[in-house]
């Protein structure tokens, strides 16, 4: 399940109720553009205990935004329960390309 970050514009968007419905097996990504969504990811991991309703958290800075290196420190100096995602694709094939 993907939750929005402020960052995206699309913060309103996010269904909560769907939360319920995560288990063990699931994950939850955030993609965030700065440090503010990586706050707001932090405080809503620790408020809403995503942590501990799911396999996984990952976290995925914004290709060409948010530096990978910068994310992973945070996330280690906070030793926020949490792994980086880096969108593969975009490594891959570059930001421009479409349809991969």
């Amino acid at each position: 399940m993907d939750l929005k970050c402020p960052g995206s514009g699309e913060v309103a968007r996010n269904l909560w109720s769907n939360l319920e419905h995560l288990g063990p097996r699931d994950e939850i990504k955030f993609v965030l553009t700065d440090r503010g969504d990586y706050e707001w990811a932090r405080a809503t991991i620790a408020e809403r205990r995503l942590d501990r309703r799911v396999n996984a958290v990952l976290l995925s800075p914004v290709f060409g935004q948010l530096e990978p290196a910068a994310l992973a420190s945070w996330i280690l100096e906070d030793r926020l329960p949490a792994r980086i995602q880096l969108q593969m694709h975009k490594q891959i094939w570059g930001a421009d390309a479409r349809g991969v």
